[in-house]
Order: structure tokens, then C-alpha cells, then sequence
């Protein structure tokens, strides 16, 4: 069986469980990576022999409107998808749903969907290292359950939580800056999902298109990117007590 794996991960935690789950079904893998902003997206065009891995990150219960953007550029063709939210702990709410509808429109026919989690992208603080060995044995029963499910050709679409219309979504607002540290290398500004980074200052930060991703925090080589301490706090403040307990991954099939 191939797999193509679609995933939007700026700071990498969707892309661990998306590529665990790829290749637990597969060794035959295509990837398309929804963070590069230079791709086509129109170009790539799936079959209904083919199975993909959507996975996006969980934006304050939403989908990504960046990677909600890219994904309806992709055509499904009646290709089934194994869709997947990666939250840090707090909360999913909206975002499979939101992600059904998306790859549906995009021409996928849903067969399962999974919920994991991964250290919290800002917060790091919470979920820390996750997902972690306990987390990799519940997904690799899962990835057993879809593959079977496959196998006996079920391609029915499981009941998915979440809520219609749609949660509001939430605003950027966590904009990182460069400290004194930055070396102006560009690495920041070539791996910036949008191209919210001036290319010619990487100190200037176009707010308004800045999707608080945390990328260009990820990639510093020289760990010249942070966020404002008090904001951090703040944040850090407002999700303690959602995000102390520690949540299980799901499976939806």
C-alpha cells in the first residue's frame, strides 16, 4: 500500500505522529509538506487506489487557515484519507471536524481519524517530549486497526467530534523576535510558512501575516528567536489548568 503524507508542521510535532503512522501502513511514501510555501499544491493529484495521512496541528481548536488553504488546492479524486489533529495537551474541540469537511471537499473520502498530542508549540512547558514511548505503543495499535480496516476494504466514515458551525477561530497575536544573538543567516525568513519575515531585516515581522507557527523559533540555529517573557508567561498562565492533566491519544474508525 502507498501512502502519501500530507502534513502542516512548523515545529515538527504533527510531522513525528504523521510519519509514525505512515510508516506503520507503509514504506511506500509520498510526502507533501503543507508548510512550504513556494509549493504547488495544485500539482498534486491522488487516485481512489491511494490512501493519504492529513495531519495539521490543533490553532486554539482549529485548523490552520494556512494549511486549510493548501489542502483544498490538493485533488483527492476519491482517495481515502486517515485524517490527524496534534494538539499540545489542551484541547482539539473543532479541528478534526473542521479537517473532515476540508480533505472531503478536497475530493477524500474519510476512513478513520486520530487525535495525538505533541509538546505544546509556545508552551513548551506542557506535553513536554511528547509523544513519547507510551504514546508510540497507543499509536502503533491504532495504525494495526486502520491498516486492518483497510485491508477488509471498509472504507466507511467514522462519526467525528467536534461542532458545526465551527468555533471562532483565534488570532496569531504570539509574534517571536530576534534577540541580539541573530546572525541575520535568512534560515528564518526561507522556513517562514507564510514569508511573514523580511528578507532583507529578518528583524522585521509582518504582523498581520505572522501565524504565531513558531517555525522560525524551531530553526534558529543559533536560538536567536523568542517569544516576549511576559507574554509567555501569560501564556503559560492561561493554560495550566487545562493542560496539567495529562490527555491519551484517540481513534476515531
Amino acid at each position: 500500500m502507498s501512502i502519501y503524507e500530507i502534513s502542516f508542521s512548523p515545529t515538527g510535532g504533527t510531522k513525528k505522529v504523521a510519519d509514525f503512522l505512515a510508516n506503520e501502513l507503509s514504506r511506500d511514501i509520498t510526502n507533501v509538506d503543507l508548510s512550504n510555501g513556494k509549493e504547488d499544491f495544485h500539482r498534486f493529484s491522488l487516485t481512489k487506489e491511494d490512501v493519504a495521512i492529513v495531519a495539521v496541528p490543533s490553532y486554539s481548536g482549529r485548523v490552520p487557515s494556512t494549511a486549510a488553504e493548501r489542502i483544498s488546492k490538493i485533488q483527492g479524486n476519491g482517495a481515502k484519507a486517515i485524517i490527524v489533529c496534534v494538539y499540545g495537551n489542551r484541547a482539539y474541540e473543532d479541528t478534526l471536524v473542521e479537517l473532515q469537511d476540508l480533505v472531503q471537499q478536497a475530493g477524500f473520502s474519510v476512513v478513520s481519524a486520530v487525535a495525538a498530542i505533541a509538546e505544546h508549540s509556545i508552551a513548551h512547558r506542557y506535553a513536554t517530549n511528547r509523544p513519547d514511548e507510551k504514546d508510540y505503543e497507543q499509536l502503533k495499535g491504532f495504525a494495526d486497526k486502520i491498516g486492518d480496516k483497510l485491508k477488509r476494504n471498509d472504507f466507511t466514515t467514522p462519526a467525528i467530534p467536534g461542532n458545526r458551525p465551527y468555533r471562532k477561530a483565534g488570532e496569531a497575536g504570539v509574534v517571536p523576535k530576534p534577540t541580539k544573538a541573530c546572525t541575520r543567516c535568512g534560515l528564518c525568513v526561507v522556513r517562514c510558512p507564510v514569508g511573514a519575515i523580511d528578507p532583507s531585516n529578518p528583524a522585521k515581522v509582518n504582523k498581520k501575516a505572522c501565524i504565531s507557527c513558531m517555525r522560525c523559533v524551531s530553526v534558529c540555529p543559533h536560538q536567536a528567536r523568542k517569544v516576549n517573557r511576559l507574554l509567555l508567561a501569560v501564556v503559560n498562565m492561561m493554560l495550566k489548568k487545562a493542560c496539567t492533566e495529562r490527555k491519551a491519544c484517540e481513534l476515531y474508525l
